[in-house]
């Protein structure tokens, strides 16, 4: 198997034709189990962004909560901590680096999800939900920006989606796990975060396997270290019989030094800012009212516990068919349209749950709210990346969805105020027009499919 060898010369180029011999492998260049990993971690971030709206009406009951002091627990608590921690702790992945980072993430998740497990008052709970919000606001972030920087421009948005799939099985099949848990048992509730924070425990100790990024580390000075992991890649893509192309240092950029946060006030990256920090906004305060209110609000409107969590589990395949679609489709077709054709059908699913009609009716918008957010989010994540450089990555990407995450906060405390203020549908319907709107945003952004990091964050 033939090697290419490192021009001898300063750092910065070492660096740079690192970064060709990176850029030339048109394969995932890390063993498959290792997107079983990563994709772990975000069963894990989904199970919980599920759990906790599915848990709420028992723990309500349990607590003798009112219905804002469940919205404030279940939904605005825990996004509080999310944008804390994806903001402070994402932005710190762009310092110290991605990997000691993946691991810090599932550590805090595990003590957030066994301490909302064992809370006995709605401080505690509250407390803990924070820490777990800390924990997944900096996961989340992180994972679409390592696939990112590992994955060849000609597959990344499908190997992206890929590793989400593992990840939103944890949203197909938590509300199952609460059907069978939560009006069964007195404390099934707490079985429900006990499980999620196995998951975490897991994810963290597999994820001890996982190589640096090495974009990272040559934009850091760590040449030796890059090299060895860029060896690495390519020893493992050769295995598989796929021959490689001459390296061409000429494509990869240096992108300076310095920067981080200060960078991102900078054009082009300051106006992309704005229109990402904008379309997650108004993107999750649909999401989160969605996830974090519907079960409640209709067991409001006269459903029981256990029908209004069936509504939600008949609606979860629709997470993983729409990840399926998208890993199809997610490199043949611009990710910015990809992102507004999702947002359609967001739109028609919440328009059908707001009828209010015969269950099926409401069956097929719970189905196509899952299913639209099965098509978004992981393209919308991988989106998010592509448009920042590697040195103000995880911090862009932080900003972008930590500060959308605000957005959740509203919608989750919102919705239920504006179905009592006006009707059902005007909610749901209202969540829907935010989505859709979010998608004529994205549309603003920069091509992405099939583009080179470089070429895209440049």
């Amino acid at each position: 198997m033939r090697m290419a060898t490192t021009p001898l010369g300063s750092s910065v180029e070492e660096g740079r034709f690192l970064l060709a011999r990176l850029d030339r492998l048109p394969v995932w260049p890390l063993p498959w189990t290792h997107l079983v990993i990563i994709g772990i971690g975000y069963f894990f971030t989904f199970y919980d962004i599920s759990d906790v709206g599915l848990a709420m009406p028992a723990v309500a009951a349990q607590f003798r909560l009112t219905g804002s002091e469940s919205v404030f627990v279940a939904v605005a608590v825990g996004l509080i901590g999310y944008v804390v921690g994806s903001i402070v702790i994402g932005g710190l992945a762009d310092r110290v680096g991605r990997f000691p980072i993946l691991l810090a993430t599932m550590a805090i998740t595990a003590v957030g999800s066994f301490g909302d497990a064992g809370s006995t008052n709605l401080f505690m709970l509250a407390g803990f939900r924070f820490i777990t919000g800390i924990g997944l606001g900096a996961d989340l972030n992180l994972v679409s920006t390592y696939i990112s920087e590992l994955s060849p421009a000609a597959r990344r948005g499908r190997i992206s989606v890929l590793t989400f799939l593992v990840g939103i099985l944890g949203q197909s099949v938590t509300p199952f796990v609460a059907l069978a848990l939560v009006p069964t048992f007195a404390g099934g509730w707490r079985w429900l975060f006990v499980i999620g924070g196995v998951i975490a425990v897991v994810a963290l100790l597999v994820r001890l396997e996982l190589p640096e990024s090495p974009r990272w580390l040559v934009q850091h000075g760590h040449v030796e270290r890059a090299r060895e992991v860029v060896e690495r890649m390519e020893v493992a893509v050769q295995a598989r019989g796929v021959q490689l192309p001459e390296p061409d240092p000429s494509a990869a950029e240096d992108e300076g030094a310095g920067f981080s946060f200060g960078y991102l006030r900078e054009p082009p990256y300051l106006q992309r800012l704005y229109i990402l920090v904008a379309m997650w906004f108004l993107w999750y305060l649909g999401n989160y009212g969605f996830l974090g209110d519907a079960s409640a609000l209709l067991a409001d409107h006269g459903y029981s516990i256990a029908g209004s969590i069936a509504f939600v589990a008949i609606g979860a395949a629709g997470y993983p068919l729409g990840a399926v679609v998208m890993a199809v489709i997610a490199d043949r077709v611009e990710r910015k349209r990809l992102l507004f054709g999702a947002t359609v059908v967001w739109l028609v699913g919440m328009a059908l749950i707001g009828t209010l009609a015969a269950g099926v009716i409401v069956a097929a918008g719970f189905f196509l709210g899952s299913l639209a957010l099965g098509l978004y989010l992981q393209v919308a994540y991988t989106y998010t990346a592509e448009n920042f450089p590697t040195r103000a990555r995880s911090s862009g990407f932080a900003i972008s969805d930590g500060l959308g995450h605000i957005g959740g906060a509203v919608g989750a405390l919102a919705l239920p105020v504006i179905v009592a203020a006006t009707s059902f549908q005007f909610g749901f319907v209202g969540i829907g027009v935010t989505g859709l709107a979010a998608g004529l945003l994205a549309l603003a952004g920069p091509r992405a499919t099939r583009r080179r990091l470089e070429a895209i964050s440049g």
